[in-house]
């Protein structure tokens, strides 16, 4: 019954700045960590950036310094802030979250994804 709403994609040139967020809905006891992924044509996904509930944050190497993750507990919603973004980061992006839904029931949610393209 959880639902991750994601929203924010589209089309930017390089250097160019844009913003995803993710809406946890639904039966949502408690947020633990969340996080972006990211899935470029014929790779892997890959981890894009973390953020426990403690408000730590962890980055890929390739992203650090440019990107920015943050939450809002209050609103179960995680952003995440690109800046100065590269034709390399254009891939689809998709929100991430563990959560319990009920005392000692946690559970691994993903979003729909959602695509960012960077041009030259």
């Amino acid at each position: 019954q959880v639902q991750l709403v994601e929203s924010g994609g589209g089309l930017v040139q390089a250097g160019g700045p844009l913003r995803l967020s993710c809406a946890a809905s639904g039966s949502v006891f408690s947020l633990n960590a969340m996080g972006w992924y990211r899935q470029a044509p014929g790779k892997q996904r890959e981890l894009v950036a973390v953020i426990t509930s403690g408000g730590s944050t962890n980055y890929a190497d390739s992203v650090k310094g440019r990107f920015s993750i943050s939450r809002d507990n209050a609103k179960k919603t995680v952003v995440l802030q690109m800046n100065s973004l590269k034709p390399e980061d254009t891939a689809v992006y998709y929100c991430n979250a563990n959560l319990y839904v009920r005392p000692g029931m946690k559970y691994d949610y993903w979003g729909q994804g959602t695509q960012v393209t960077v041009s030259s």
